[in-house]
């Protein structure tokens, strides 16, 4: 397909998605290829692999990496697969190793990727083996911000910090500016049979949790969601989006209700009262610390909860994605409140979440409604706002104060547009859709 192929599945104006891009083989590869193996993808937090050794299993895209602290105190990322015949290297979610060996013919790498140890060598390779040529594929690129350990596959690729930009920073501060933030050991785990864009454009839809979450609102449910107006605004929503596809959007609070915190009035939400520190006002701006709504790292990090949880959506085929949800707490927190933020966290979201389970059938439901020839002829419709808000950028962060509304979709879905069109990063770079101003 070409540029102009991409650019015609999707109408950012009219808010129009066609649904081949949910199911399409064809266009999954090359999402692979285009999306996943250039962009910056999250492979370990800084708090799981403290130790010389210690190491984290990822994915990008479909290569599994495993993401290691390495001899010299930074952090390799590594193709988990042996350069002989292709098996894995490694085959535990994470722990402690010096050295990862094959089971297959032992061939052995050390922590940086370069091939330790062969078999028979000297008897059956007659030393005539190029092992300086042979180390596992590794990263092009490894970066870290505020803890954060992001890597690409593209040696073209911009720094880290220019590819997030203020929005994908604002939403990492959402976490790393809380405190000394570790990852609880126990990533929750589970496949949904949706296509893994769609798992990515819920996290900006505050329309459905009164109809898909009706009865998670019941107060004897979760009495935390008893008032879901309070919870969901939807007449006080807030609107981030940055280039290459990242966004912020969900409830916010109003610039009068942050003044009247700063003045010592009361405070009801303790999210609002975390927001007024100084380090998280600095890291998320001033209208970024307003926001309590989830952060959208393109292509698939998605944060929740005022920083709490952050979830991957891994690539399982075009009908399927992998969720991995990690929970963060402060290491200075007393015992028992951070065991409350475990027990919110598990509730809510993961596979024994309340809401999840909601989102996953409606995700499965969507997809499968993408498979059929007369029911593809139909595009989806993501128009809710559309031509009606105004980008507000009089200095700051520029933002959009509105109602619920399908902005940050939209925007998800043009940003898709732009990386399947680019052959490379400096075409990508070039021609991606810049963050809108004006009239959206």
């Amino acid at each position: 397909m070409t540029a102009a192929d991409f650019r015609q599945l999707v109408s950012f104006e009219k808010g129009l998605v066609d649904r081949r891009i949910f199911s399409d083989p064809g266009i999954y590869d090359l999402e692979m290829q285009r999306i996943f193996a250039r962009a910056w993808n999250f492979v370990v937090h800084e708090s799981q692999i403290p130790k010389t050794g210690d190491y984290f299993m990822n994915w990008i895209g479909a290569d599994q990496v495993i993401a290691v602290r390495n001899k010299k105190g930074g952090v390799s990322v590594l193709v988990n697969t042996c350069r002989h015949r292709g098996a894995a290297v490694c085959r535990s979610e994470q722990g402690n190793a010096k050295v990862f060996t094959c089971p297959y013919h032992g061939w052995s790498y050390g922590l940086d990727g370069e091939l330790a140890g062969v078999p028979g060598l000297k008897d059956y390779y007659r030393n005539d083996l190029d092992r300086a040529s042979l180390a596992l594929g590794k990263a092009a690129q490894v970066a870290t911000y505020k803890g954060f350990v992001f890597a690409t596959m593209d040696a073209q690729a911009i720094p880290l910090e220019e590819y997030l930009g203020d929005v994908g920073r604002t939403g990492l501060s959402m976490i790393g500016d809380q405190g000394d933030m570790q990852v609880v050991d126990g990533i929750q785990k589970n496949v949904v049979g949706c296509n893994w864009k769609i798992a990515v454009d819920n996290l900006f839809d505050w329309y459905h949790p009164y109809i898909s979450h009706k009865s998670a609102l019941l107060p004897e449910v979760l009495p935390l969601l008893a008032d879901p107006d309070a919870v969901f605004a939807p007449l006080k929503q807030m609107v981030l989006l940055g280039d290459y596809g990242h966004g912020i959007g969900g409830p916010m609070w109003t610039e009068e209700e942050m003044e009247t915190a700063r003045r010592g009035g009361p405070i009801a939400d303790p999210a609002l009262a975390r927001r007024l520190s100084p380090k998280v006002q600095e890291g998320m701006g001033p209208a970024g610390s307003r926001s309590n709504g989830h952060p959208s790292i393109f292509p698939n990090v998605w944060i929740t909860l005022g920083g709490l949880q952050m979830c991957l959506r891994i690539p399982r085929g075009p009908l399927a994605t992998e969720l991995w949800w990690f929970t963060f707490v402060d290491e200075n927190l007393p015992d028992q409140a951070r065991q409350a933020r475990i027990r919110i966290a598990s509730h809510l979201f993961g596979p024994a979440g309340i809401l999840e389970q909601d989102d996953g059938e409606n995700w499965e439901l969507s997809t499968r409604g993408s498979r059929g020839e007369a029911g593809r002829r139909h595009p989806l419709n993501y128009s809710m706002g559309a031509g009606h808000d105004e980008v507000i950028d009089t200095g700051g962060q520029a933002r959009i104060e509105t109602r619920i509304n399908e902005h940050g979709q939209r925007w998800t879905y043009q940003a898709w547009a732009d990386w399947m069109s680019a052959k490379d990063w400096p075409e990508l770079k070039a021609t991606h859709t810049p963050a809108p101003r004006g009239r959206i």
